[in-house]
């Protein structure tokens, strides 16, 4: 019998059976941040326990850095500044390396891995974060844990986990103009719920799957965990090879035996299969307070939960369109790479936001992202648009109690939570693609960008 992507890692990776259904994975690369780091860190510190192998674990400043221009160690989060400095002291004691606030290679973890090559095909990665499922677009088997597992897993290099099931979502056909990874995630989310992949490894397969770039394909595995997914995968190909080729961490060729047999087998049995055509899909956009509750940008309201309906301020049956907005973020580790940028300057070039905005921001991924958006002078359109231009980091894709918008704003945003809060105290959340945040922020109302495109 065939064997999935999954299985191959798998194998190759198990190194002692526990129990029936349970193994000890070997984890070839750990990333922590500095939201977990300093306390994992320093835990083993004070045990004792030094790091089984410093070279396969990095540690990067993202989640609470202040992403303003001029920063420095300093945060807007109460107390955060020990955060970063004692991830600091903790990483530089251990001997691993850290990507620190001001290095220039600095940016949220699941962008910068890629960036580095330190993912690479068929590799187990681990981090303390639930969208480390985002690196599974490059055929690794990448999920998030705990602190006290990244300890474990720092201290013996190995994991205990229960082999979980396999599901393959394939999306036939080609998409249309102005649907993007984005819409294809939120797709499958809202049609099969928000716990549909719990209990799964979820390969990403199909047409439409191969006809997006790398950065579209981080994506779809990023939002794998709003599916309850353990992880998403995607089968590496020539695209993948190609994106990793050159980077400091990867190594100088991919000609090996093993990088082309990094695919499901043909007649791979899967626990699921789900399938989607493309060719119907339209932009999303999240109506409530969980990803699940998401819509095409040109439909009406379905009846929800009577607490979402209070939450976020809109009753079933109307349009979704023309919804008064405050607020747009572009960013995050879903939509912060140098495509989603290209992708959002392109509707907002030449033109400038509603006045009913009150606050615009781009945070890119990555200071790499910063610099080469910068030399296409994609900041300066977003600057001439009404965007504030920022460092890079997680930003306001989360509320830590510190930078913030207005409470109770209604925000359109290209982040991947759109839960009660996650960016701020009663604010109202609007998931969706770049180019639906950009659109929306040109008409101050959730709009439809391809009206835009077609203008």
């Amino acid at each position: 019998m065939g064997r999935t992507l999954f299985d191959k890692i798998w194998d190759t990776h198990r190194v002692a059976e526990a129990t029936a259904g349970v193994a000890l994975i070997a984890i070839d690369r750990i990333f922590l941040h500095e939201r977990t780091g300093a306390a994992a860190l320093k835990s083993m510190a004070a045990a004792g326990r030094p790091v089984h192998d410093p070279a396969r674990v990095f540690a990067v400043m993202d989640h609470i850095v202040d992403t303003r221009i001029g920063r420095d160690d300093q945060t807007l989060m109460p107390g955060g500044q020990a955060f970063i400095t004692e991830t600091r002291e903790a990483a530089l004691a251990a001997g691993i390396t850290l990507f620190d606030v001001t290095d220039r290679d600095q940016g949220i973890v699941h962008v910068i891995s890629p960036e580095q090559g330190i993912v690479l095909p068929g590799v187990t990665l681990v981090a303390p974060d639930s969208h480390t499922c985002t690196q599974g677009a490059f055929g690794a088997l990448a999920w998030g844990i705990g602190s006290s597992e990244a300890e474990h897993a720092m201290a013996t290099g190995v994991l205990r986990l229960v082999r979980p099931g396999t599901m393959r979502v394939t999306f036939t056909g080609a998409t249309q103009q102005g649907v993007t990874a984005k819409d294809m995630a939120l797709a499958l989310i809202s049609r099969h719920g928000a716990g549909g992949g719990a209990g799964h490894v979820v390969e990403f397969a199909g047409e439409a799957v191969r006809g997006l770039d790398m950065e579209g394909r981080m994506t779809l595995c990023n939002m794998a965990t709003e599916f309850s997914a353990m992880t998403g995968i995607i089968a590496p190909d020539a695209a993948t090879y190609a994106y990793l080729a050159g980077r400091p961490y990867a190594p100088a060729s991919f000609d090996a035996p093993h990088w082309s047999g990094l695919a499901s087998d043909p007649g791979a049995r899967f626990d699921r299969e789900i399938e989607i055509e493309g060719s119907t899909l339209a932009p999303m956009i999240s109506w409530g307070t969980s990803p699940e509750q998401a819509i095409p940008v040109d439909a009406r309201i379905p009846q929800g939960p009577p607490r979402v309906h209070e939450y976020i301020g809109l009753e079933a049956g109307q349009f979704i369109a023309g919804t008064p907005i405050d607020a747009a973020f572009i960013g995050s580790c879903t939509n912060s790479r140098l495509s989603d940028l290209r992708r959002a300057a392109a509707l907002l070039k030449g033109k400038r936001i509603a006045p009913s905005i009150r606050k615009a921001l781009v945070v890119p991924g990555s200071m790499a992202v910063k610099r080469a958006a910068e030399a296409e002078g994609l900041d300066q359109t977003f600057i001439a648009a009404g965007f504030e231009w920022r460092n890079s980091g997680c930003s306001l894709c989360f509320y830590a109690g510190g930078e913030g918008f207005e409470p109770g704003s209604r925000t359109i945003s290209s982040t991947n939570r759109n839960f009660e809060g996650r960016q701020g105290p009663g604010i109202r959340t609007h998931i969706a693609s770049p180019e639906v945040v950009a659109a929306s922020a040109l008409a101050g109302a959730i709009a439809d960008p391809r009206k835009v495109i077609a203008a």
